[in-house]
Protein backbone atom coordinates (compact mmCIF):
# COMPACT_ATOMS: atom_id res chain seq x y z
CA UNK A 1 0.00 0.00 0.00
CA UNK A 2 1.32 3.45 -0.93
CA UNK A 3 1.62 5.74 2.08
CA UNK A 4 1.35 9.55 2.11
CA UNK A 5 4.53 11.57 2.57
CA UNK A 6 4.29 14.32 5.16
CA UNK A 7 6.51 17.31 5.96
CA UNK A 8 4.63 18.91 8.86
CA UNK A 9 6.31 21.69 10.85
CA UNK A 10 4.08 22.50 13.87
CA UNK A 11 5.73 25.42 15.70
CA UNK A 12 8.99 23.52 16.06
CA UNK A 13 7.43 20.81 18.24
CA UNK A 14 9.03 17.40 18.43
CA UNK A 15 6.03 15.10 18.75
CA UNK A 16 5.78 11.38 19.33
CA UNK A 17 2.32 10.30 18.23
CA UNK A 18 1.26 6.67 18.15
CA UNK A 19 -1.35 6.06 15.48
CA UNK A 20 -2.20 2.39 14.99
CA UNK A 21 1.15 1.21 16.39
CA UNK A 22 3.19 3.43 14.05
CA UNK A 23 5.42 6.10 15.60
CA UNK A 24 5.34 9.41 13.74
CA UNK A 25 8.30 11.73 14.28
CA UNK A 26 8.35 15.40 13.36
CA UNK A 27 11.19 17.84 13.54
CA UNK A 28 10.79 21.43 12.34
CA UNK A 29 14.50 22.03 11.86
CA UNK A 30 15.24 18.92 9.87
CA UNK A 31 11.83 18.92 8.12
CA UNK A 32 12.14 15.17 7.57
CA UNK A 33 9.64 13.37 5.44
CA UNK A 34 7.96 10.58 7.36
CA UNK A 35 5.63 7.73 6.58
CA UNK A 36 2.32 7.36 8.38
CA UNK A 37 0.12 4.34 8.56
CA UNK A 38 -3.10 4.39 10.51
CA UNK A 39 -6.48 2.76 10.60
CA UNK A 40 -9.10 5.52 10.75
CA UNK A 41 -11.66 3.02 12.04
CA UNK A 42 -9.59 2.70 15.22
CA UNK A 43 -9.45 6.46 15.83
CA UNK A 44 -12.26 8.40 17.47
CA UNK A 45 -11.61 11.81 15.96
CA UNK A 46 -14.01 13.44 18.42
CA UNK A 47 -12.39 12.25 21.66
CA UNK A 48 -8.76 11.34 20.83
CA UNK A 49 -6.48 13.76 22.68
CA UNK A 50 -3.46 12.97 20.48
CA UNK A 51 -5.37 13.78 17.31
CA UNK A 52 -6.70 16.99 18.89
CA UNK A 53 -3.15 18.05 19.83
CA UNK A 54 -1.86 17.46 16.30
CA UNK A 55 -4.40 16.33 13.70
CA UNK A 56 -2.05 16.68 10.73
CA UNK A 57 -1.16 12.95 10.39
CA UNK A 58 -4.88 12.15 10.47
CA UNK A 59 -5.71 14.95 8.00
CA UNK A 60 -3.00 13.93 5.54
CA UNK A 61 -3.85 10.25 5.67
CA UNK A 62 -7.54 10.89 5.13
CA UNK A 63 -6.84 13.28 2.25
CA UNK A 64 -4.69 10.64 0.57
CA UNK A 65 -7.06 7.72 1.15
CA UNK A 66 -10.51 8.85 2.30
CA UNK A 67 -11.38 12.47 1.39
CA UNK A 68 -14.93 11.46 2.32
CA UNK A 69 -15.23 8.92 5.13
CA UNK A 70 -18.10 7.53 7.18
CA UNK A 71 -16.59 6.91 10.58
CA UNK A 72 -18.04 3.80 12.27
CA UNK A 73 -18.70 4.90 15.86
CA UNK A 74 -21.26 7.69 15.31
CA UNK A 75 -21.95 7.35 11.59
CA UNK A 76 -20.66 10.87 10.93
CA UNK A 77 -19.46 11.52 7.39
CA UNK A 78 -16.10 13.31 7.69
CA UNK A 79 -15.09 15.44 4.70
CA UNK A 80 -11.41 16.38 4.40
CA UNK A 81 -11.20 16.93 0.62
CA UNK A 82 -11.25 20.52 -0.62
CA UNK A 83 -13.50 19.99 -3.63
CA UNK A 84 -15.82 17.73 -1.67
CA UNK A 85 -16.18 20.38 1.04
CA UNK A 86 -17.00 23.00 -1.57
CA UNK A 87 -19.77 20.77 -2.87
CA UNK A 88 -21.38 20.84 0.57
CA UNK A 89 -20.96 24.60 0.98
CA UNK A 90 -22.61 25.22 -2.38
CA UNK A 91 -25.81 23.37 -1.55
CA UNK A 92 -27.47 24.76 1.60
CA UNK A 93 -30.78 23.44 0.28
CA UNK A 94 -29.37 19.94 0.86
CA UNK A 95 -27.09 20.43 3.87
CA UNK A 96 -28.62 22.24 6.82
CA UNK A 97 -26.47 24.32 9.20
CA UNK A 98 -28.85 23.77 12.11
CA UNK A 99 -26.33 21.47 13.86
CA UNK A 100 -23.30 23.56 12.95
CA UNK A 101 -22.13 24.11 16.55
CA UNK A 102 -23.30 20.72 17.83
CA UNK A 103 -21.50 17.41 18.09
CA UNK A 104 -21.40 14.00 16.43
CA UNK A 105 -24.57 12.85 18.20
CA UNK A 106 -28.02 14.43 17.73
CA UNK A 107 -30.07 14.75 20.91
CA UNK A 108 -33.63 14.99 19.62
CA UNK A 109 -36.94 13.72 21.02
CA UNK A 110 -37.98 12.37 17.62
CA UNK A 111 -36.52 10.09 15.00
CA UNK A 112 -35.49 11.84 11.82
CA UNK A 113 -37.42 9.96 9.19
CA UNK A 114 -38.69 10.94 5.75
CA UNK A 115 -37.41 12.06 2.39
CA UNK A 116 -37.29 15.77 3.30
CA UNK A 117 -36.49 16.85 6.87
CA UNK A 118 -36.68 20.61 6.30
CA UNK A 119 -39.90 21.17 8.24
CA UNK A 120 -39.19 18.76 11.09
CA UNK A 121 -35.75 20.28 11.71
CA UNK A 122 -37.25 23.75 12.10
CA UNK A 123 -40.01 22.31 14.29
CA UNK A 124 -37.37 20.97 16.72
CA UNK A 125 -34.84 23.80 16.32
CA UNK A 126 -34.96 24.49 20.05
CA UNK A 127 -33.16 21.19 20.70
CA UNK A 128 -30.05 22.25 18.78
CA UNK A 129 -27.23 24.30 20.38
CA UNK A 130 -26.91 27.94 19.33
CA UNK A 131 -30.33 27.58 17.73
CA UNK A 132 -30.99 31.34 17.84
CA UNK A 133 -27.70 32.29 16.19
CA UNK A 134 -27.24 33.22 12.54
CA UNK A 135 -24.63 30.52 11.96
CA UNK A 136 -27.28 27.82 12.44
CA UNK A 137 -29.96 29.41 10.24
CA UNK A 138 -30.99 28.10 6.83
CA UNK A 139 -32.68 30.09 4.07
CA UNK A 140 -34.98 31.96 3.99
CA UNK A 141 -34.46 32.90 7.66
CA UNK A 142 -30.69 33.04 7.13
CA UNK A 143 -31.10 35.31 4.10
CA UNK A 144 -33.08 37.91 6.03
CA UNK A 145 -30.87 37.94 9.13
CA UNK A 146 -27.59 37.96 7.21
CA UNK A 147 -28.80 40.96 5.21
CA UNK A 148 -29.43 42.69 8.54
CA UNK A 149 -25.94 41.83 9.73
CA UNK A 150 -24.23 42.97 6.56
CA UNK A 151 -25.88 46.34 7.00
CA UNK A 152 -23.92 46.68 10.25
CA UNK A 153 -20.47 45.85 8.85
CA UNK A 154 -20.36 47.78 5.61
CA UNK A 155 -17.02 48.70 3.95
CA UNK A 156 -17.60 52.28 5.11
CA UNK A 157 -18.05 51.20 8.71
CA UNK A 158 -15.01 48.92 8.56
CA UNK A 159 -12.95 51.83 7.25
CA UNK A 160 -14.14 54.01 10.13
CA UNK A 161 -13.14 51.23 12.53
CA UNK A 162 -9.53 51.22 11.34
CA UNK A 163 -8.35 54.15 13.43
CA UNK A 164 -9.75 52.55 16.58
CA UNK A 165 -7.93 49.29 15.77
CA UNK A 166 -4.61 51.10 15.37
CA UNK A 167 -5.09 53.22 18.47
CA UNK A 168 -6.15 50.26 20.62
CA UNK A 169 -3.25 48.11 19.43
CA UNK A 170 -0.82 50.81 20.54
CA UNK A 171 -2.62 51.33 23.85
CA UNK A 172 -2.35 47.65 24.75
CA UNK A 173 1.26 47.44 23.58
CA UNK A 174 2.08 50.50 25.69
CA UNK A 175 1.02 48.40 28.69
CA UNK A 176 2.69 45.14 27.72
CA UNK A 177 5.97 45.84 25.94
CA UNK A 178 7.78 47.62 28.81
CA UNK A 179 7.32 44.48 30.91
CA UNK A 180 9.32 42.39 28.44
CA UNK A 181 7.02 39.41 28.74
CA UNK A 182 3.28 38.85 28.52
CA UNK A 183 0.60 36.19 28.23
CA UNK A 184 -0.60 37.14 24.78
CA UNK A 185 -4.01 35.43 24.58
CA UNK A 186 -5.55 36.94 27.70
CA UNK A 187 -3.59 40.16 27.99
CA UNK A 188 -3.91 41.20 24.36
CA UNK A 189 -5.87 39.03 21.91
CA UNK A 190 -9.11 38.59 23.85
CA UNK A 191 -9.32 42.22 24.91
CA UNK A 192 -8.45 43.47 21.45
CA UNK A 193 -10.99 41.27 19.65
CA UNK A 194 -13.81 42.23 22.01
CA UNK A 195 -13.19 45.96 21.78
CA UNK A 196 -12.81 45.81 17.99
CA UNK A 197 -16.37 44.49 17.69
CA UNK A 198 -17.60 46.92 20.35
CA UNK A 199 -16.33 49.88 18.36
CA UNK A 200 -17.68 48.48 15.11
CA UNK A 201 -21.16 48.29 16.66
CA UNK A 202 -20.89 51.73 18.23
CA UNK A 203 -20.86 50.60 21.85
CA UNK A 204 -19.94 53.67 23.93
CA UNK A 205 -16.40 53.54 25.28
CA UNK A 206 -17.68 53.93 28.83
CA UNK A 207 -19.29 50.50 28.40
CA UNK A 208 -16.10 48.81 27.21
CA UNK A 209 -14.96 47.77 30.71
CA UNK A 210 -18.30 46.05 31.21
CA UNK A 211 -17.85 44.06 27.99
CA UNK A 212 -14.33 43.04 28.97
CA UNK A 213 -15.51 41.87 32.37
CA UNK A 214 -18.35 39.96 30.75
CA UNK A 215 -16.51 38.33 27.86
CA UNK A 216 -12.76 38.31 28.54
CA UNK A 217 -13.11 35.73 31.29
CA UNK A 218 -12.99 31.99 31.71
CA UNK A 219 -15.90 30.27 30.07
CA UNK A 220 -17.68 26.94 30.26
CA UNK A 221 -17.19 23.92 28.01
CA UNK A 222 -15.67 24.99 24.71
CA UNK A 223 -17.20 23.95 21.42
CA UNK A 224 -15.78 20.66 20.26
CA UNK A 225 -14.49 19.58 23.67
CA UNK A 226 -13.28 16.00 23.87
CA UNK A 227 -15.92 15.08 26.45
CA UNK A 228 -18.59 15.83 23.82
CA UNK A 229 -20.35 18.24 26.16
CA UNK A 230 -22.76 20.48 24.27
CA UNK A 231 -23.75 23.86 25.67
CA UNK A 232 -27.27 24.88 24.69
CA UNK A 233 -27.10 28.30 26.29
CA UNK A 234 -24.00 30.33 25.61
CA UNK A 235 -22.50 33.14 27.66
CA UNK A 236 -23.31 35.57 24.85
CA UNK A 237 -26.94 35.51 25.87
CA UNK A 238 -25.88 37.82 28.67
CA UNK A 239 -25.40 40.46 26.00
CA UNK A 240 -28.98 40.24 24.80
CA UNK A 241 -30.43 42.38 27.58
CA UNK A 242 -27.76 45.04 27.02
CA UNK A 243 -28.43 45.39 23.30
CA UNK A 244 -32.20 45.06 23.62
CA UNK A 245 -32.18 47.99 26.02
CA UNK A 246 -30.00 50.08 23.70
CA UNK A 247 -32.15 49.25 20.67
CA UNK A 248 -35.42 50.08 22.39
CA UNK A 249 -34.01 53.40 23.66
CA UNK A 250 -32.67 54.40 20.23
CA UNK A 251 -35.94 53.56 18.54
CA UNK A 252 -37.77 55.88 20.93
CA UNK A 253 -35.08 58.57 20.85
CA UNK A 254 -32.80 58.34 17.78
CA UNK A 255 -29.37 59.81 18.46
CA UNK A 256 -27.81 59.78 15.00
CA UNK A 257 -25.10 57.33 16.10
CA UNK A 258 -24.11 53.81 15.04
CA UNK A 259 -26.40 52.19 17.59
CA UNK A 260 -29.29 54.18 16.18
CA UNK A 261 -28.51 52.93 12.69
CA UNK A 262 -28.42 49.38 13.99
CA UNK A 263 -31.69 49.87 15.87
CA UNK A 264 -33.53 51.21 12.81
CA UNK A 265 -32.15 48.66 10.31
CA UNK A 266 -34.81 46.62 8.52
CA UNK A 267 -35.09 43.24 6.85
CA UNK A 268 -34.92 43.18 3.01
CA UNK A 269 -38.72 43.40 2.82
CA UNK A 270 -38.69 46.62 4.85
CA UNK A 271 -40.05 45.17 8.11
CA UNK A 272 -38.49 46.19 11.41
CA UNK A 273 -37.07 43.20 13.29
CA UNK A 274 -37.81 42.53 16.93
CA UNK A 275 -35.09 43.99 19.15
CA UNK A 276 -34.03 40.51 20.26
CA UNK A 277 -33.22 39.55 16.66
CA UNK A 278 -30.87 42.51 16.31
CA UNK A 279 -29.35 41.77 19.72
CA UNK A 280 -28.60 38.18 18.69
CA UNK A 281 -26.87 39.34 15.53
CA UNK A 282 -24.71 41.75 17.53
CA UNK A 283 -23.86 38.97 19.99
CA UNK A 284 -22.89 36.71 17.10
CA UNK A 285 -20.15 39.14 16.11
CA UNK A 286 -18.71 38.95 19.61
CA UNK A 287 -18.79 35.15 19.38
CA UNK A 288 -16.76 35.24 16.18
CA UNK A 289 -14.23 37.59 17.76
CA UNK A 290 -13.88 35.46 20.86
CA UNK A 291 -13.29 32.36 18.76
CA UNK A 292 -11.81 32.83 15.31
CA UNK A 293 -9.98 36.14 15.75
CA UNK A 294 -8.42 35.40 19.14
CA UNK A 295 -7.07 32.06 17.94
CA UNK A 296 -5.86 33.54 14.65
CA UNK A 297 -3.87 36.12 16.59
CA UNK A 298 -2.43 33.44 18.89
CA UNK A 299 -1.50 31.02 16.12
CA UNK A 300 0.09 33.82 14.10
CA UNK A 301 2.20 35.13 16.98
CA UNK A 302 3.27 31.62 17.96
CA UNK A 303 4.60 31.03 14.46
CA UNK A 304 6.30 34.43 14.25
CA UNK A 305 7.94 34.02 17.66
CA UNK A 306 9.01 30.40 17.05
CA UNK A 307 10.26 30.77 13.48
CA UNK A 308 12.86 33.51 13.36
CA UNK A 309 13.29 33.14 9.59
CA UNK A 310 9.63 33.99 9.05
CA UNK A 311 9.87 36.82 11.58
CA UNK A 312 12.89 38.29 9.82
CA UNK A 313 11.11 38.00 6.47
CA UNK A 314 8.12 39.95 7.79
CA UNK A 315 10.32 42.56 9.46
CA UNK A 316 12.12 43.19 6.20
CA UNK A 317 8.85 43.63 4.33
CA UNK A 318 5.72 44.21 6.43
CA UNK A 319 3.72 44.31 3.19
CA UNK A 320 3.90 40.51 3.42
CA UNK A 321 1.84 40.42 6.62
CA UNK A 322 -1.54 39.96 4.84
CA UNK A 323 -0.10 37.05 2.86
CA UNK A 324 1.35 35.59 6.04
CA UNK A 325 -2.11 35.71 7.62
CA UNK A 326 -3.72 33.89 4.67
CA UNK A 327 -1.08 31.17 4.72
CA UNK A 328 -1.59 30.80 8.47
CA UNK A 329 -5.33 30.44 7.93
CA UNK A 330 -4.68 27.82 5.26
CA UNK A 331 -2.30 25.62 7.21
CA UNK A 332 -3.76 26.10 10.70
CA UNK A 333 -7.40 27.13 10.42
CA UNK A 334 -8.54 28.39 13.86
CA UNK A 335 -11.86 26.62 13.34
CA UNK A 336 -10.96 23.17 12.10
CA UNK A 337 -14.43 22.20 11.04
CA UNK A 338 -18.17 22.58 11.36
CA UNK A 339 -21.17 20.28 11.14
CA UNK A 340 -23.96 19.99 8.63
CA UNK A 341 -27.07 17.79 8.51
CA UNK A 342 -28.58 16.38 5.34
CA UNK A 343 -32.19 17.45 4.79
CA UNK A 344 -32.68 15.22 1.74
CA UNK A 345 -30.82 12.38 0.08
CA UNK A 346 -27.37 13.37 -1.14
CA UNK A 347 -24.03 12.00 -2.23
CA UNK A 348 -20.48 13.19 -1.60
CA UNK A 349 -17.67 11.52 -3.46
CA UNK A 350 -18.65 7.86 -3.61
CA UNK A 351 -20.83 7.91 -0.49
CA UNK A 352 -24.63 8.06 -0.50
CA UNK A 353 -26.14 9.97 2.42
CA UNK A 354 -29.64 9.42 3.77
CA UNK A 355 -31.67 12.34 5.17
CA UNK A 356 -30.56 13.02 8.73
CA UNK A 357 -26.87 12.19 8.17
CA UNK A 358 -24.43 14.25 10.24
CA UNK A 359 -21.58 15.66 8.13
CA UNK A 360 -18.37 17.22 9.47
CA UNK A 361 -16.52 19.59 7.14
CA UNK A 362 -12.86 19.70 8.14
CA UNK A 363 -11.67 22.85 6.41
CA UNK A 364 -8.55 22.62 8.53
CA UNK A 365 -7.75 19.53 6.47
CA UNK A 366 -8.99 20.97 3.17
CA UNK A 367 -6.22 23.58 3.36
CA UNK A 368 -3.73 20.71 3.02
CA UNK A 369 -5.29 19.18 -0.10
CA UNK A 370 -2.45 18.67 -2.60
CA UNK A 371 -4.93 18.83 -5.47
CA UNK A 372 -5.27 22.56 -4.72
CA UNK A 373 -2.14 23.61 -2.79
CA UNK A 374 1.33 22.58 -3.98
CA UNK A 375 3.56 21.21 -1.20
CA UNK A 376 0.71 21.71 1.29
CA UNK A 377 2.82 20.85 4.34
CA UNK A 378 5.20 23.73 3.69
CA UNK A 379 4.52 27.17 5.15
CA UNK A 380 5.10 29.63 2.30
CA UNK A 381 4.46 33.32 2.94
CA UNK A 382 4.62 33.91 -0.82
CA UNK A 383 2.05 31.21 -1.72
CA UNK A 384 0.00 32.63 -4.59
CA UNK A 385 -3.30 30.86 -3.82
CA UNK A 386 -3.21 30.80 -0.02
CA UNK A 387 -6.38 32.88 0.13
CA UNK A 388 -8.30 30.01 -1.47
CA UNK A 389 -8.41 28.35 1.96
CA UNK A 390 -11.75 27.51 3.55
CA UNK A 391 -10.97 28.82 7.03
CA UNK A 392 -13.76 31.41 6.75
CA UNK A 393 -16.14 29.02 5.00
CA UNK A 394 -17.75 29.53 1.61
CA UNK A 395 -21.13 30.23 0.12
CA UNK A 396 -23.96 31.80 2.09
CA UNK A 397 -22.21 31.04 5.38
CA UNK A 398 -18.92 32.74 4.52
CA UNK A 399 -17.83 34.44 7.74
CA UNK A 400 -19.21 38.01 7.57
CA UNK A 401 -16.61 39.17 10.08
CA UNK A 402 -13.66 37.94 7.99
CA UNK A 403 -12.63 41.48 6.89
CA UNK A 404 -12.57 42.60 10.52
CA UNK A 405 -10.59 39.54 11.63
CA UNK A 406 -8.03 40.13 8.89
CA UNK A 407 -7.75 43.83 9.80
CA UNK A 408 -7.23 43.03 13.49
CA UNK A 409 -4.48 40.55 12.65
CA UNK A 410 -2.74 42.88 10.19
CA UNK A 411 -2.67 45.87 12.53
CA UNK A 412 -1.64 43.81 15.56
CA UNK A 413 1.22 42.03 13.82
CA UNK A 414 2.51 45.13 12.06
CA UNK A 415 2.51 47.17 15.24
CA UNK A 416 4.29 44.40 17.15
CA UNK A 417 6.95 44.11 14.47
CA UNK A 418 7.38 47.89 14.25
CA UNK A 419 7.64 48.34 18.00
CA UNK A 420 9.99 45.44 18.78
CA UNK A 421 13.45 44.25 17.81
CA UNK A 422 12.65 40.62 18.57
CA UNK A 423 9.68 38.50 19.63
CA UNK A 424 10.34 35.09 21.13
CA UNK A 425 8.52 32.24 22.84
CA UNK A 426 9.04 32.24 26.60
CA UNK A 427 11.26 29.25 27.27
CA UNK A 428 10.38 29.58 30.95
CA UNK A 429 6.76 28.73 30.24
CA UNK A 430 6.89 26.69 27.03
CA UNK A 431 10.32 25.06 27.11
CA UNK A 432 13.26 25.48 24.71
CA UNK A 433 13.02 25.54 20.93
CA UNK A 434 12.35 22.09 19.55
CA UNK A 435 10.86 20.94 22.87
CA UNK A 436 7.95 23.31 23.32
CA UNK A 437 5.22 22.57 25.82
CA UNK A 438 2.20 24.29 24.29
CA UNK A 439 -1.02 24.83 26.18
CA UNK A 440 -3.39 24.07 23.31
CA UNK A 441 -7.16 24.00 23.25
CA UNK A 442 -8.31 20.39 23.77
CA UNK A 443 -10.88 20.51 20.98
CA UNK A 444 -11.64 18.70 17.75
CA UNK A 445 -13.21 21.90 16.34
CA UNK A 446 -10.71 24.58 17.31
CA UNK A 447 -7.00 25.05 16.79
CA UNK A 448 -5.44 27.52 19.17
CA UNK A 449 -3.69 28.33 22.41
CA UNK A 450 -5.25 28.57 25.84
CA UNK A 451 -2.21 30.59 26.85
CA UNK A 452 0.81 31.84 24.92
CA UNK A 453 3.72 33.45 26.74
CA UNK A 454 5.99 35.74 24.74
CA UNK A 455 9.12 37.74 25.47
CA UNK A 456 9.85 40.91 23.52
CA UNK A 457 12.79 43.24 22.98
CA UNK A 458 11.25 46.67 22.69
CA UNK A 459 12.42 49.09 20.01
CA UNK A 460 13.29 52.64 21.07
CA UNK A 461 10.21 54.85 20.77
CA UNK A 462 11.69 57.22 18.21
CA UNK A 463 12.71 54.33 15.96
CA UNK A 464 9.36 52.56 15.87
CA UNK A 465 7.46 55.79 15.39
CA UNK A 466 9.64 56.66 12.43
CA UNK A 467 9.25 53.14 11.07
CA UNK A 468 5.46 53.41 11.37
CA UNK A 469 5.48 56.63 9.36
CA UNK A 470 4.81 58.89 12.32
CA UNK A 471 6.69 62.02 13.31
CA UNK A 472 9.94 61.09 15.01
CA UNK A 473 9.91 62.00 18.68
CA UNK A 474 12.98 64.03 19.55
CA UNK A 475 14.89 63.22 22.67
CA UNK A 476 17.79 64.96 24.31
CA UNK A 477 21.07 63.03 23.87
CA UNK A 478 20.91 61.68 27.40
CA UNK A 479 17.32 60.51 26.91
CA UNK A 480 18.21 58.71 23.69
CA UNK A 481 20.96 56.77 25.39
CA UNK A 482 18.55 55.71 28.10
CA UNK A 483 15.90 54.64 25.57
CA UNK A 484 18.02 52.33 23.49
CA UNK A 485 16.56 49.03 22.42
CA UNK A 486 16.88 46.59 25.27
CA UNK A 487 15.35 43.42 26.57
CA UNK A 488 13.34 44.17 29.67
CA UNK A 489 13.33 41.88 32.68
CA UNK A 490 10.92 38.99 32.22
CA UNK A 491 8.18 39.92 34.64
CA UNK A 492 4.58 38.84 34.58
CA UNK A 493 2.01 40.92 32.73
CA UNK A 494 -0.38 43.04 34.69
CA UNK A 495 -3.82 41.73 35.63
CA UNK A 496 -3.35 38.16 34.38
CA UNK A 497 -6.36 35.91 34.08
CA UNK A 498 -6.90 33.57 37.03
CA UNK A 499 -6.12 30.61 34.79
CA UNK A 500 -3.00 32.31 33.42
CA UNK A 501 -1.67 32.87 36.92
CA UNK A 502 -2.35 29.28 37.90
CA UNK A 503 -0.93 27.94 34.66
CA UNK A 504 2.36 29.79 35.00
CA UNK A 505 2.90 28.16 38.39
CA UNK A 506 2.65 24.61 37.12
CA UNK A 507 5.76 22.51 37.25
CA UNK A 508 7.60 21.60 34.11
CA UNK A 509 6.77 17.99 34.80
CA UNK A 510 3.02 18.54 34.80
CA UNK A 511 3.24 20.76 31.74
CA UNK A 512 5.25 18.19 29.83
CA UNK A 513 2.70 15.55 30.68
CA UNK A 514 -0.13 17.30 28.86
Amino acid sequence: MDLPRLTHRPFGIILNLSYNRTIVLYNRTLAREVLVELDPAEIDYFTDAEVAADPVPYFDYMLAHHPVWREPKYGVVIVTGYHEALEVYRHPEVYSSINRTGGPVLDLPVELAGDDLTDILEQYRAYFPSNDQLVTFDPPMHTDHRALLMGLITPKRLKENEEFLKRTADRFLDELLPKGQCEFIWEYAKRYAILAVADLLGVPEEDHPMLLALLAAERGPMLGNLQLQVSHRGSLERLYDYFIDKIERRRKNPAGDILTGMSLATFPDGTLPDPVHVARIAANLFAAGNETTVQLLGISLARIADDQAVQDQLRQDTALVPRFIEETLRIEAPIRGSFRLTKVRASIGELDLAPGTVVLLLHGAAGRDARVFADPGEFDVQRANARHHLAFGRGIHTCPGAPLARAEAVYSIRRLLERTERIEISAEHHGPAGQRRWDLMPSYKFRGHNHLYLTCTERAAGLWRARAGRAVTRFLPRQRSRRRSRTWPATACSTPSPKAAAWSGRSATSAAGR
